[in-house]
Order: C-alpha cells, then structure tokens, then sequence
C-alpha cells in the first residue's frame, strides 16, 4: 500500500513539473476579442434572418433553382467533403472503443522439453482480455473528445463547402448573363459598324468621303469583330467552369441566358447591419471553434500521461495438459500492472508542448477566421453602398452617349460633321454599355459575396 502511494505521489510530482496549465480562453473569450471595434451593430430579426435564409428562397431565377440542386448532388468538392466526415467518425469511432476492453477468444498449445528429459504440454482455450487500459486520469477520454470535435469540425466544413458552392454557381451564372449581355452588345455594334463601312465605302467610291474615313471605319469595324470573337470565347470558358461545379454538362432543358440586366441580380437584398453572435454562426468560423476543442482536449491527454498507466489483462476458460481433455479443466488468470513513467528523455513534456503550441495556433487561426468574417461582411456592404451609385451613373452615361450617337449619326448624314465625330461617339457608347455591363455584374456578385459571408446557404 506504502509503494502504491508512493508511485502516485511520484507521478503528481512528475506531472507538476510539466508545468502549471495556463488558463484557456474560452472560444467566446477569443471571438469578443477578435470583433473590430468598428464594426456597425445592430440587433433586430432582420439580420438573422438574412443569415438563416435558404438558398431555394435567396435565389430566383428558372436556370438557379435548377443548377444549384445539380451542384449540391454531383459536386466532388462537395462529394470529398461528405466523405471526410465519415472518416473523421470512424476515427472517433476508434478512439471510443479504447474506453472499452478488447475481448479475444483464443486457443493455444505448447509443448516444451523438460530437464528431465520428457515433455510437458499445456492447451488452452477461452476468452482473453489484452492490456485494457484503466483511464483513472482522463487521456483516453482526452484523445476521445478531440476525435468527436474532428467530427463536428468536418461537418462545418461541409457546410462551409456547401455554402461556397452555391455562391459560385451563382456567381457563374452572373457571369453567364453577362456574357450574353456583352455578346448581344457587341453583335448590336458589330451590325452597326458594318453598315457605317458599307455607307463611307459608298461615300469613298463616289468622291464624297477620303479614304482616311474608309480606312478608319474598316478598323473600328475589325475591332468590333476581335472584341465579339472574345466574348464568344468567354462565354464559352464561364459554361465550361459552370459545367466543372454542377459536375456535368448543362442539362438540355436548361433555359439559355437572357442578357437582360434584370436576370444579373438574383439574389434579394440583404439587411445591412448585423449581431456580431450571427457572424460567428458561419460554418468555417465554427469549424475553427471545434478544431480549437480538438486541441484542448488534446492538451488534456497529453498531460495525462505523466500519471501512471494502470492495465488489465486477464483470461478465463480452459486448460489441459492433454487435447482431448482441454474442455475438463477451468482455468483464469488475472495480472494488473501499473507503469509510471520515471525517465522518458523528455518525450512527455515535448508532446504536452506540442499540444499547448498547436492550441495557440488554434486559437490565433480562429480569431483570424473571425476577422476575416468581418472583412468579408465589411466589404460586402461598401461594395453595395457604392456600386448601385457607380451603376446608376452608368446608366445616365449610356442613355447620353445614345442620344449623342444619334446627333452625330444626324450631322454626318447631312454633311455637317465629319465620319471622326460618329467614330468618337460610336466608340464611346460601346465602352459605355461594356462597362454598364460589368458593373452590373460586380454589383450582383457583390450581393453574392454577401451573402456566403453571412453564412446563408
């Protein structure tokens, strides 16, 4: 009884010599800290809703409702993510099982010389427990909570995943539209330059225009086709990386792209202000929470293993000194022991500090996953504050730039302006709707981008 105290004062000396445990910030802790001051609060319904609003209903638009189901059911991304899960459980799994002993059904025999020149045989048969663990001081249970934090860890990151894959097909389906708005565009200027050659051509032949004009409008009439040339081609890659996240081709009765401005914004407006506790609901934030569990946990297991390690192995059944009498005779035995590490080169104390340094990375990678949040968010909300005014502008500008085109188109039929006028103002009503276009889409990204960043899905 004496040396078992011992052992066990022992080991409390050894485990306080790994050092006091400094105290752990609980995740709440890290999450209020890592908020930035500046960041808007506001409460109210209307910002968790925003967080909790399905896709089915953040989304319209025919061709979504029916590339996203696509997505969420033959994406690999998706696929690979769903799988992790399982083996992140069949890896919790395992270490639930060490909690409990290892029963074997063995039969053996052997047989061995004697000094006196005979044999001795001895055959056994029955059950057998090997080195079952007794976990007095938490270290299995410490390996078990971290593999059941994996767990939770894995699932949030297939929602995260999910989320981010809904956001890109939305995404790619915006720049669809815009390709198909930039096609019909550019095919509407391609017409029209080809008539304005085919007018100075006319003009040229009969002496009334110089050849600079005619040379002038066969380029801006090629540059039309180099710039038409590329969207066909861009379109054409955005289907291709449409077809990469849905995991197939496009299905035959999917509506084509419209181009109509209307289609670039398929997601509702969202609440501008938001609690900073509905952001921490994001699927990677909550991945970064239980990865941080994981650790501490961890951090639990590795300091017990400076107390001792106390095993059973055991077996009961039978035993003969001949085969065909093994089923006579009953047998057991019983042998505990208990190891108390005395001199490990240091082994212990190296995985506690492993432990305690992959917390800290733990907790700084979370309060980074929290900032970022906020930066996303913060981003998200400038962008809508200034590119429905940039978008709007735009569309002043194109109007203004058609009624010029058409004044000028006026003025050089009647011979009161030159073919530079119309050229000018042909060019710039082109780069006008081209960059009308692609701000239009930038702001339906932007509506995009926000909502990933609030967590929907």
């Amino acid at each position: 009884m004496k040396s078992t105290l011992s052992l066990i004062a022992l080991a409390a000396l050894l485990t306080a010599c790994a050092g006091p445990e400094p105290r752990r910030p609980v995740a709440s802790e890290a999450a209020a800290a890592a908020v930035p001051p500046s960041f808007p609060q506001a409460g109210g319904a209307g910002s968790a809703a925003a967080v909790d609003l399905p896709w089915a209903q953040a989304f319209k638009g025919e061709r979504l409702q029916k590339l996203i189901p696509l997505a969420l059911a033959n994406n690999r991304d998706l696929r690979i993510a769903a799988l992790n899960i399982e083996t992140a459980r069949a890896a919790a799994a395992a270490r639930d099982a060490d909690l409990w002993p290892t029963v074997n059904a063995g039969l053996s025999g052997s047989r061995t010389p004697t000094a006196a020149g005979g044999i001795n045989s001895l055959y056994q048969a029955g059950l057998q427990v090997s080195a079952y663990e007794l976990d007095l001081f938490g270290r299995l249970r410490g390996l078990s909570a971290a593999a059941a934090a994996q767990v939770l860890a894995a699932q949030s990151a297939q929602q995260a995943v999910r989320t981010a894959l809904i956001a890109s097909v939305a995404n790619a389906e915006i720049a669809l539209q815009a390709d198909e708005a930039l096609l019909r565009i550019t095919r509407d200027t391609l017409a029209t330059r080809e008539q304005s050659l085919s007018l100075t051509r006319q003009r040229f032949e009969g002496g009334v225009s110089a050849e600079l004009d005619l040379r002038t409008a066969e380029s801006s009439w090629q540059a039309a086709r180099a710039v038409y040339a590329q969207a066909q081609r861009q379109r054409q890659l955005d289907e291709n990386a449409l077809a990469l996240l849905i995991g197939g081709p496009l299905p035959t009765d999917l509506p084509a792209p419209t181009g109509d401005l209307a289609d670039f914004e398929p997601l509702a407006e969202l609440p501008a202000g938001l609690p900073s506790e509905v952001l921490t609901r994001r699927p990677d934030i909550r991945q970064a929470e239980f990865q941080l569990g994981a650790t501490d946990a961890n951090i639990d297991a590795a300091r017990a293993a400076f107390w001792p390690r106390i095993t059973l192995t055991g077996s009961v059944g039978t035993a003969s000194g001949h085969l065909s009498d093994l089923f006579k005779n009953s047998a057991w035995s019983f042998a505990p022991s208990l190891v108390q590490p005395l001199f490990d080169a240091g082994r212990n104390r190296a995985n506690l500090n492993s432990a305690r340094a992959s917390r800290d990375i733990a907790l700084a990678q979370y309060e980074k996953a929290i900032q970022t949040a906020f930066r996303e968010v913060a981003d998200g909300l400038a962008g809508r504050a200034t590119l429905a005014e940039q978008r709007a502008a735009l569309a002043a500008q194109v109007d203004a730039e058609t009624r010029r085109l058409n004044t000028a188109e006026q003025r050089y039929t009647a011979g009161v302006s030159n073919a530079l006028d119309r050229l000018d103002a042909q060019r710039s009503l082109f780069a006008a709707q081209q960059t009308l276009v692609q701000v239009q889409s930038q702001r339906a990204q932007n509506l995009v981008v926000l909502y990933r960043a609030l967590g929907g899905g």
